[in-house]
């Protein structure tokens, strides 16, 4: 060892030896697992010692290998117009009730109908806001069916479907609270 003592192994020592080394030398965990006889791959996985060193190497190494087998042109420095674009698209993310999390460059599927969308993430603070716009459908179906107009009925019961599961979903999300389940309490047996 580091200080010139002699060192003592045991056999299941060089299992866990031979696995990190067959590890991180590329063979894959699930051959490893078959060569050390092991039916589940996570038992392998408790034998491979992984270091701080060979986690950044191997990452390194795989980003260099995907990169050499990708169009150069991914990798090249956006241009100006393309960053500003690029930038623009999160600032029309950010909404009166919550963000969008449409992904870069996709269209906007529900034509900025942002209630209706389920791409639509609610900030918890404008709960109040998303209740007022459902008392206001709720208020122009009324208007709409004094007035005949069968057509805007569905759309706004549609979109006042979508505000009320927004609406439950964020009630949901703050009554979601850890229940403490304390710990259980060992009776001796007799």
């Amino acid at each position: 060892d580091a200080a010139g003592d002699p060192m003592h192994f045991t056999p299941h020592d060089f299992r866990r030896i031979f696995a990190t080394e067959a590890v991180t030398g590329g063979l894959p965990v699930h051959i490893t697992a078959a060569l050390l006889g092991h039916k589940r791959i996570t038992s392998s996985e408790s034998y491979v010692a992984v270091f701080q060193d060979e986690l950044i190497r191997t990452y390194r190494s795989h980003l260099a290998e995907r990169r050499s087998i990708r169009p150069a042109a991914e990798y090249r420095e956006p241009t100006d117009d393309e960053w500003r674009e690029f930038q623009q698209h999160f600032a029309l993310r950010k909404l009166e009730l919550g963000t969008c999390a449409r992904p870069y460059s996709a269209p906007c599927q529900r034509e900025h109908a942002c209630v209706r969308c389920p791409m639509l993430r609610v900030d918890p603070r404008q709960r109040n806001r998303l209740a007022e716009i459902a008392s206001s459908l709720r208020e122009r179906i009324s208007e709409a069916r004094h007035n005949g107009w069968h057509g805007e009925i569905e759309g706004l019961r549609i979109s006042l479907q979508a505000a009320e599961s927004k609406l439950v979903a964020l009630d949901r999300q703050a009554r979601n609270t850890p229940t403490n389940l304390g710990l259980p309490h060992l009776t001796p047996r007799n």
